[in-house]
């Protein structure tokens, strides 16, 4: 029996898909948003994780890091990631990459080919929606860190620099040299105009 752990941070869509990934006889399902993501996987302790990377709350503090750290800790159980995607969008590919993400589905994929992919990483074999191939190349030349990502995600929701480096737990001013790297980096005029060249390059 495979162990899932469904992480996504939409209600309707979260329930519907573990109700279909739970019909598999070999599939054992739970979710939770990505709030609920720690305490799902200590009761659970997944074998796959599969996490949306589009909703805010991935590159956050308790998101895909936090989660990734969990998965790699002695006696955390070692479950592998599998990530959910939007083609076009190579920021939170990129994301996924640097935490050791083992699987790569599009959200566009369908539900045989998502079973597919957990049994593979449930395996340990990686396994890559051939839609993504393109996303890949972009996140490769993408010149913002993961940090940077998170701390331009945060903005972009309207987190002020004192709101960031709280969640983040940084200073004022590291929050602040981020936000220089990052216009500098984007070549924007200020952080709104970060905002705009990063969420149209789909980073964000």
């Amino acid at each position: 029996m495979i162990r899932v752990l469904l992480i996504h941070d939409t209600c309707l869509l979260r329930t519907a898909l573990a109700t279909v990934l739970g019909r598999e006889p070999d599939l054992e399902v739970a979710s939770a948003p990505w709030q609920g993501a720690a305490a799902g996987y200590r009761t659970l302790r997944p074998d796959v994780c599969v996490v949306d990377m589009d909703g805010p709350e991935a590159g956050g503090p308790r998101g895909i890091g936090d989660l990734a750290l969990r998965c790699q800790a002695p006696g955390g159980g070692g479950a592998a990631l599998l990530a959910l995607a939007t083609p076009g969008r190579p920021g939170p590919l990129r994301r996924a990459f640097e935490e050791g993400a083992l699987g790569y589905l599009s959200k566009n994929t369908s539900p045989d080919r998502l079973v597919e992919g957990i049994r593979h990483v449930a395996k340990g074999e990686r396994y890559i929606d051939e839609s993504l191939g393109h996303g890949f190349l972009e996140a490769a030349a993408m010149p913002l860190t993961r940090r940077e990502l998170s701390v331009l995600s945060l903005a972009a929701e309207g987190a002020s620099i004192g709101e960031i480096a709280r969640s983040l737990h940084l200073s004022n001013g590291t929050v602040r040299n981020y936000m220089a790297a990052i216009t500098r980096k984007t070549g924007a005029r200020n952080r709104v105009d970060a905002i705009r060249i990063s969420q149209g390059a789909g980073w964000l």
